[in-house]
């Protein structure tokens, strides 16, 4: 039986069960599949969804925008200036004003207790384009690109691995996704930048019920040995310090996805990001890196982000996909 979800805000995946997130991936790949035939899919013709952004993105906007419009709806944009958001408003009673406005409200920002708070005040589903402990969105299309190289049921059994800062919103949320699907999980890092303790005991139970495995390691070797996807992240997240670079540089550096750290994984291993990455100087943020710290490179070599094995771009176009599925099922 297909899952209802009908109504439901999504604000982590931890309050889905393997069942649910199954239906969201196999709706992705159904939606992905309407859109390069051509074939219409308008199915919320006339709702209106409002969109929070209180830190900015390309593919979170671009797919909750392009996504909406393939499904007949309108978006409404409100950037960090355009809403008074815990500024002059509360958040409860920007919730009830939007909520009695829109279908549905998506937030991108900072603390999970602001969207939490959202989608307990709103009244409409609430979805989560990304706070500081979880991105679920991403993880849908990160789960849809892996299946569509291994097959739908091909990654059962085998292993992810996350190398660097893997206690960020997309280490998290990998390491959630990967337990509740039964897929084995590695966070490869040092100490310092771990999931917390209670996350890591709260995904263990899950992968027992799942027949899959988490594991911790500071070991480059071990975290790459058997992996079938490496994945990796920039080092310094959106709303953190500049001054954190020296450091999180000193920690990272060792973890940085490179052809011979590739050579470690299994041969048929493929490399994931959520982007934007600094594999090169052709950025503001990645020129001034170089300047200050002489790398031109950091949490990965253009060789690997620009090589046969690279699925980066896959990866951020089915973020438009998956959004979609989660505007569908929780708004039809």
């Amino acid at each position: 039986m297909t899952p209802c979800l009908s109504g439901r805000s999504f604000l982590k995946l931890l309050d889905f069960t393997p069942e649910e997130i199954r239906h969201l991936i196999d709706l992705s790949a159904e939606l992905k599949a309407k859109k390069r035939a051509g074939e219409p899919h308008r199915y919320l013709e006339g709702k209106n969804v409002a969109l929070i952004f209180e830190k900015t993105s390309t593919r979170t906007r671009c797919a909750f925008e392009v996504g909406a419009a393939d499904l007949g709806m309108h978006a409404v944009y409100l950037d960090p200036s355009a809403s008074q958001i815990g500024k002059k408003e509360s958040i409860a009673d920007t919730a009830r004003v939007l909520g009695r406005m829109f279908d549905g409200i998506e937030y991108r920002g900072f603390g999970q207790e602001r969207v939490e708070e959202l989608a307990e005040c709103a009244g409409v589903p609430v979805w989560n384009g990304l706070t500081t402990e979880f991105h679920p969105t991403q993880m849908l299309a990160d789960v849809l690109t892996m299946e569509e190289e291994f097959g739908r049921d091909g990654m059962r059994g085998r292993k992810v691995t996350f190398m660097g800062d893997a206690g960020n919103n997309v280490g998290n949320s990998l390491m959630v996704v990967c337990a509740k699907m039964g897929i084995d999980f590695c966070a490869c890092g040092p100490a310092e930048q771990m999931p917390s303790a209670e996350l890591v005991e709260t995904c263990r139970a899950i992968a027992a019920e799942t027949g899959s495995a988490i594991a911790l390691t500071d070991d480059v070797a071990e975290g790459a040995r058997g992996a079938s996807v490496i994945y990796t992240d920039i080092w310094v997240s959106m709303g953190e310090s500049a001054d954190l670079w020296g450091e999180r540089i000193r920690l990272l550096s060792p973890y940085q996805v490179n052809a011979e750290l590739m050579a470690m994984a299994e041969p048929d291993a493929i490399f994931m990001h959520c982007l934007p990455s600094f594999h090169d100087r052709n950025t503001t943020v990645g020129e001034e890196v170089y300047q200050k710290f002489g790398l031109a490179e950091l949490e990965v070599t253009d060789e690997v982000f620009e090589g046969p094995r690279s699925r980066v771009f896959e990866e951020a176009e089915n973020r438009l996909h998956s959004i979609k599925a989660v505007m569908l099922a929780t708004l039809r």
